[in-house]
């Protein structure tokens, strides 16, 4: 599975971005669909999830500014973010969980993919 992220860049505080990732290749079942966050010197944390239910979670910070929604059909998570602060620059990282269709010569039928990064600037 690869995945394709799109949509970072640099912003003014209190301005908006829309992150965009697609999930491609064959054979696989998506539960989970992720965006995580890396700041320089930090560990990567999680910014939010959905499952393929469409229950969300976000971390506190985020929670009222940053939409996450998903489109089953495209492969797709989206992350809406509103009203964007300082301390949301970082890379952001997608992420889905799932499992392979099939069979897998290690036998491992555990999908955990990454997406490559996209870098998120907001100017104060």
């Amino acid at each position: 599975v690869q995945l394709q992220a799109s949509g970072g860049g640099l912003v003014q505080a209190g301005g908006s971005l829309r992150l965009s990732c697609t999930a491609s290749g064959s054979a696989f079942n998506i539960n989970d669909m992720g965006w995580y966050r890396q700041a320089p010197g930090k560990e990567r944390e999680l910014v939010a999830v959905i499952s393929n239910g469409g229950r969300t979670n976000y971390r506190d910070s985020v929670k009222g500014r940053f939409t996450i929604s998903r489109d089953n059909a495209k492969n797709t998570v989206y992350l809406q973010m509103n009203n964007l602060k300082p301390e949301d620059t970082a890379v952001y990282y997608c992420n889905v969980e799932g499992t392979y269709i099939g069979y897998r010569a290690n036998g491992d039928n555990d999908l955990d993919a990454w997406g490559q990064g996209t870098q998120v600037t907001v100017s104060s």
